[in-house]
């Protein structure tokens, strides 16, 4: 099944497209003693269950994504994959930025190049801390410690129509698994 792009979202100012940024926590994965690599570390049944219960209120939510990019840990790709069989989107890429070892300022050089591409939401699928570092970083331009994403947690950002999103960036949206399900 194919999806055109997600739709365009005017900006209040009218002069651009505001672009959305979803930083998606990896589902809940095997424990780190059971493997001799981390980052063989694959989802659990509990996990692959919860992460399909988040990507199908995604879908009813009526979001898609013009790209889903993922840590190559198996553990974050198996989420990815979880949100493509659930059509929110057609396109799924790996990045080694989104590791725990990932450089945000690497992902920012990636970033500008994306935007060239016309694609206004974008979502992210990887590990903490380095998802709630993120979104600090983006949102107050420093990591405070103060957010925290939960296993299929996400959190939902506006980036700024132009110039880079580092501490000029609106939180939207953090919500746990729990908190998608109620609602």
């Amino acid at each position: 099944m194919s999806y055109p792009d997600e739709p365009r979202i005017p900006s209040p100012s009218g002069r651009g497209v505001v672009k959305e940024l979803y930083l998606i926590r990896h589902g809940i994965a095997a424990e780190p003693e059971q493997y001799s690599h981390d980052r063989d570390r694959p989802l659990t049944d509990e996990g692959k269950r919860k992460t399909r219960k988040v990507a199908a209120r995604l879908s009813e939510l009526n979001l898609h994504f013009g790209l889903i990019l993922t840590s190559p840990l198996l553990r974050a790709r198996q989420t990815a994959e979880i949100l493509i069989a659930a059509g929110l989107s057609s396109q799924l890429e790996e990045s080694n930025d989104l590791a725990f070892d990932g450089d945000i300022q690497h992902w920012l050089t990636w970033f500008e190049e994306w935007q060239q591409k016309g694609s206004t939401r974008l979502a992210l699928v990887g590990h903490e801390p380095n998802l709630g570092n993120w979104a600090e970083i983006l949102t107050w331009g420093e990591i405070r410690g103060s957010l925290v994403v939960k296993k299929a947690g996400i959190v939902g950002l506006t980036l700024p129509e132009t110039g880079s999103p580092v501490g000029r960036s609106q939180l939207f949206w953090l919500a746990s698994p729990k908190l998608l399900f109620l609602a």
